[in-house]
This record gives C-alpha cells, sequence and structure tokens, in this order.
C-alpha cells in the first residue's frame, strides 16, 4: 500500500459496461495507494436490501431479481439521483476510489479511467463468473446495458459507453488479465499523479 502527504485529496473514477472489471480493480487500486472505495453498484444493492430485495451473492446484478430491481430503477430514476448524489458527496472530501456508471460525468474532480471490452469478451467474463453458459451471459448483459444506458439518458442526458469525453484514459482490455490492467493503471497513475511535478493528464489517452 502507497500512502504519502501529498496524495491525500487523490481521487480515481473508473467506469465501464457490464462484466468489463471496474469494481475488481477499483478495490485493487484503492488498496494501492490507501484510498477509499466507492462502489456505485453496491451502494445500489444496499438500497435494494432495503427494499426486501436479497441481493447479497456473487454476480446478483445478473439474476431475475436483479434484473428485477433494473426494471423497478427505471420507473423510478430516484434511487440512482440518490446514490449519485451520496457518491459526489464523498468523492469531494477525496482520497477515495469510485467505480461507477455515472460519476466521471458528474463529478469534476478526479482522474477518469474507461475500461473497454467487446459484449462477447464482457459475456465470457460473467458466464464464468456467474456458472451460466456465455450465450444467456450476453442477452443479460445486453438487455442491463441497455436499460441502464436508458436510465442516466434520461436523468442525465449522456450516452453511456457512446460518449467518452470525460475520460482522461481509455483501456482496451479485451486481451488483458485482471492483473495486467492493474498494472498498467498503476503505470499509468504512478507517472501522470504521484511525479513531482506532475505531469498534466491528456484529455483523452487510449492504450
Amino acid at each position: 500500500m502507497v500512502k504519502r502527504k501529498h496524495e491525500r485529496k487523490m481521487v480515481i473514477c473508473v467506469a465501464g459496461m457490464t462484466g468489463c472489471g471496474k469494481s475488481t480493480v477499483a478495490r485493487r487500486l484503492a488498496d494501492r495507494y490507501g484510498l477509499t472505495h466507492l462502489s456505485g453498484g453496491n451502494a445500489l444493492k444496499s438500497l435494494a436490501v432495503k427494499m426486501g430485495y436479497k441481493s447479497c451473492e456473487k454476480g446478483w446484478w445478473e439474476t431475475e431479481e436483479g434484473m428485477r430491481f433494473l426494471q423497478q430503477r427505471m420507473g423510478d430514476p430516484q434511487f440512482d439521483k440518490k446514490v449519485d448524489e451520496e457518491l459526489m458527496r464523498q468523492a469531494r472530501l477525496g482520497s477515495a476510489v469510485l467505480d461507477s456508471w455515472t460519476m466521471p460525468w458528474l463529478l469534476k474532480e478526479g482522474f477518469k479511467v474507461w475500461l473497454e471490452a467487446s459484449p462477447d469478451v464482457r459475456a465470457r467474463r460473467i458466464a464464468k463468473r456467474n456458472g451460466i453458459s456465455p450465450e444467456e451471459a450476453l442477452n443479460i448483459l445486453r438487455e442491463k446495458d441497455e436499460k441502464t444506458g436508458t436510465i442516466y439518458k434520461n436523468l442525465y442526458g449522456f450516452d453511456l459507453g457512446e460518449d467518452f469525453s470525460p475520460f482522461h484514459l481509455i483501456l482496451d482490455t479485451n486481451d488483458l488479465t485482471s492483473e495486467e490492467v492493474f498494472q498498467t493503471l498503476c503505470t499509468v497513475i504512478n507517472r501522470l499523479m504521484l511525479r513531482k511535478p506532475k505531469t498534466t493528464c491528456p484529455k483523452s489517452m487510449r492504450l
């Protein structure tokens, strides 16, 4: 774990579509740099539990119950708005890594990363994690991505998975392991954010 006084206000936002690995790498980055991990997905699951859903198991979002909660969110976007407002409040305190669908567009602060992966690659990852077929996983993620994109288009006006204007780094993860994704991000963060004097972040860098 790395902790230095000049890093304490560092904010990193990690985003990407279903199955891109954003939650896994965000947790590891938080541990690596001694930052707080804030997860939009976990916050929404906590809200689902309060509403009577049983969102404990791994891969819950792709279950029938998880998809039912997604449909409910489409009917009442205040669920997502409430979660996003709390994430922004916490992120503005600094010293955080966020994995979120929305924070790169809503939050002015932070180094913003988009993890790119094709639908087929993401489906294979979900299938392995959830113990389902790649075909079933692909159908689920397509529905989930479409409905999630609709929620945020209606709420905030941006096109999820199409508008990359907020991002400093777009990383193609199709041929990378989770370890390679993590190490690549650490290299970029060390060079752009922790070096003295700090390097100015490019508006959009693709790797």
